[in-house]
């Protein structure tokens, strides 16, 4: 009987350390599966922020390059403007041109003694068919 206690002992202390032998190896196992999942997570994550870097860069190209086409646009409009502007200016300088030169025929006309009398004629012509 004096063995049996002992006996009893001993298996008490094996099955523990057995038990904690087996938390331990589970608990590796669980940390070690733990860690390549957060492995595989920075990879995917590594990937994935490749991706999103290369997404940024061609937004940034893109912006850049609707920048540059709103300058472009805005020469262009600015350069319209200066042509419509320079169009009026011609355009009112050739009225004003008109306006002298018909001035100048009008001053010709007055002074030269044939037009006087062709309009004279031409005067007593039309009131000779309207009393007809």
């Amino acid at each position: 009987m004096d063995n049996n206690p002992v006996r009893l002992v001993v298996a008490v202390v094996v099955a523990v350390l057995l038990l904690a032998g087996l938390d331990f190896v589970i608990s590796r196992a669980r940390r070690s599966r733990r860690q390549r999942q957060a492995e595989e997570i920075r990879e995917q994550a590594k990937l994935e922020t490749a991706k999103v870097e290369r997404r940024q860069a061609l937004a940034e190209e893109t912006a850049a390059k609707a920048r540059a086409a709103q300058a472009e646009a805005e020469v262009k409009a600015a350069e319209a403007a200066r042509l419509h502007e320079r169009a009026a200016q011609h355009e009112s300088e050739a009225a004003n041109s008109r306006e002298q030169l018909q001035e100048h025929r009008d001053r010709a006309d007055s002074i030269d003694p044939n037009v006087k009398r062709e309009k004279e004629e031409r005067a007593t012509a039309d009131h000779e068919e309207a009393s007809t």
